[in-house]
């Protein structure tokens, strides 16, 4: 009976074994496109004249590659009312920097770069941020009545239209939350939101406890850009969900002027920007 046993299994080990095939799948790899960053934030109570972009390019999914800066290019930044340009500098690591940017609340700008005799433009406005007017804490307002959340408090302005985008994340974090907001239905009114963190052995996060910073920040955006994020933030939150779409590049507000077929990722955005950390007691 042992004997039996003992060569049914080594008969179905060789069956296993050789039923195994490895399958290699050809991923189609597309060449490589510029990424263009260019967040122009201005936070309340500076100056805002230093600011960065920074440029990189694509690469593929499996690929090793870590050094994709993009240096060599040319960069500028049109105001496009008295058409002041301004001229970021070659860091030579992929950032492009500048320390004399005049920042104008609602003013339209003008983003040029040319890269590998390509030149790429984008259109945006500065947009307004109201102030936050109260943070706090408590374990109600949330998903979970059992772990702490930290509330934010702001009053819309009335009679316009208000686009903003919240950025909360705890010190230690690698990655921030994101929040996109409208004011559809509380135009005028105050409006609050929340950030909560719960245990996840998956992402190794944990809920928030005494002594956690979690540092915030509330910006004015333009409707355009609110519509860009907004799909991000959905095909991020919701990747790998059985009723969610299957996630694309998203397209910018970056056009290639010279080569139409050849589009930059990433977006050109400026926003006037809060910023506040709270201390969870």
């Amino acid at each position: 009976m042992k004997t039996y046993l003992k060569t049914t299994l080594i008969l179905l080990s060789i069956i296993l074994t050789s039923c195994e095939d490895v399958v290699d799948i050809a991923v189609k790899n597309e060449a490589p496109r510029l990424v263009i960053e260019a967040s122009l934030d201005w936070e309340k109570g500076t100056q805002g004249n230093e600011q960065t972009i920074k440029l990189s390019t694509s690469t593929p999914y499996f690929d090793t590659t870590v050094n994709s800066k993009v240096t060599g290019a040319s960069v500028r930044v049109t105001n496009d009312n008295d058409l002041t340009q301004y001229v970021f500098v070659d860091q030579n690591d992929g950032t492009y920097t500048i320390s004399d940017f005049i920042p104008v609340l609602n003013q339209s700008y003008t983003l040029e770069v040319v890269y590998n005799n390509e030149v790429y433009v984008a259109h945006e406005t500065l947009m307004p941020v109201t102030d936050i007017t109260e943070i706090y804490q408590s374990v109600e307002g949330g998903f979970d009545d059992e772990v702490v959340d930290i509330n934010v408090l702001f009053s819309d302005p009335e009679n316009e239209e208000n686009y903003y985008m919240m950025k909360f994340q705890e010190q230690g974090d690698l990655f921030p939350e994101l929040y996109d907001l409208d004011d559809e239905f509380t135009n005028g009114n105050e409006m609050t939101v929340f950030y909560e963190k719960t245990d996840n052995e998956n992402t190794n996060e944990e809920e928030l406890e005494p002594g956690d910073i979690v540092d915030i920040q509330l910006l004015g955006i333009s409707e355009q850009y609110y519509n860009y994020i907004r799909l991000l933030i959905e095909q991020v939150e919701f990747a790998g969900d059985i009723f969610s779409s299957t996630p694309v590049a998203l397209k910018g507000n970056c056009i290639n002027s010279t080569n139409p077929n050849n589009p930059a990722y990433g977006y050109f955005r400026l926003a006037q920007v809060v910023k506040a950390s709270y201390t969870v007691e």
